[in-house]
């Protein structure tokens, strides 16, 4: 309700007045300018519902999804918790979204004022060994709208998903998506970044591997890090047993640890995108530290407000 009033808002002839100004920093990555380096991470706006209001409260850039080829519903609910004083979220949504298409709709035409990514995955009914196909038909059909593409292969909420991070099928995957991706180039004219979402939950033995194949594969950036499965980062085990994934505060030091880990395997024209538990100018900056170079907050907007933003961006 409060994001559809927003929208409303900044929609209408007030947005002159109450429009934040990007901040003027114009970070050059991926071939993308980023007027700052603080974007809005996946799951916010999952189906471009909300275009005018994060286009205007002082973003350095935005992404979108997660976006399936069909629309589906998700999991059952309730499937969203906040935990207030540790200022974390679980999730359980299951890529709830309005389809590819109706996305597609929402961008074709839209005056973008930021970078807007698309953060695509596999439909809950499509086959692990088919996985590949649907990202390929969202990546056909937003290529030309969006400035970058994530690859979502590590939601705890969608089953077998994570799957794909295993080598076995992470090599399948990327030279699908990749030969895809060298079409698109061609078909278009213009080459859209792709980038890959990963698990917090990886085993630190597989991060080489990891890097690897991403290197082999020249894989433009990374998003570190999704939720995690990890419940025991809570303080109050009576959210042990919830279904679904811990974002905000308690992911912070995890996900740090693993951009610094992977920052020293990943081929240096990597973009890494730190994202996991910011809540302050402070934690962002230590974002950057252990080997950023772009941000993403989504749990920490919930409970911080805009405010966050210029905090950051100041």
């Amino acid at each position: 309700m409060s994001l559809s009033a927003a929208e409303i808002l900044y929609s209408s002839y007030l947005k002159k007045f109450i429009s934040k100004n990007n901040t003027s920093l114009n970070k050059k990555y991926m071939n993308i300018t980023f007027p700052s380096v603080l974007g809005l991470a996946a799951g916010f706006d999952k189906n471009g519902d909300y275009l005018n209001f994060i286009n205007n409260i002082g973003l350095g850039f935005a992404e979108l999804g997660t976006i399936t080829p069909k629309a589906q519903t998700g999991n059952k609910k309730p499937r969203v918790f906040r935990i207030p004083d540790e200022f974390a979220i679980i999730n359980h949504l299951g890529f709830n979204n309005k389809g590819v298409n109706y996305l597609k709709k929402q961008l074709t035409g839209f005056e973008k004022k930021i970078p807007i990514g698309v953060n695509i995955g596999k439909n809950a009914d499509t086959p692990i060994h088919d996985a590949f196909t649907d990202y390929q038909y969202c990546m056909r059909e937003i290529y030309e709208l969006c400035d970058y593409i994530t690859l979502n292969i590590s939601s705890p909420n969608t089953n077998k998903l994570r799957d794909l991070h295993k080598s076995e099928y992470l090599e399948d995957f990327l030279y699908n998506i990749k030969k895809t991706h060298d079409g698109l180039i061609r078909k278009h004219s213009k080459r859209t970044p792709i980038v890959l979402k990963i698990s917090p939950d990886i085993n630190h033995d597989n991060i080489y591997s990891l890097c690897k194949i991403i290197n082999d594969y020249e894989i433009d950036g990374i998003i570190l890090t999704n939720t995690t499965l990890d419940k025991s980062l809570l303080n109050s085990e009576k959210y042990y047993n919830y279904d679904g994934g811990v974002s905000g505060l308690p992911i912070h030091k995890k996900s740090n640890n693993l951009i610094s880990d992977f920052k020293t395997s990943l081929s240096r024209e990597t973009v890494i995108i730190g994202c996991g538990g910011i809540m302050s100018k402070s934690s962002a900056q230590e974002k950057i530290l252990s080997g950023a170079h772009l941000l993403q907050i989504y749990t920490g907007l919930v409970y911080k407000g805009l405010g966050l933003i210029k905090e950051i961006n100041g």
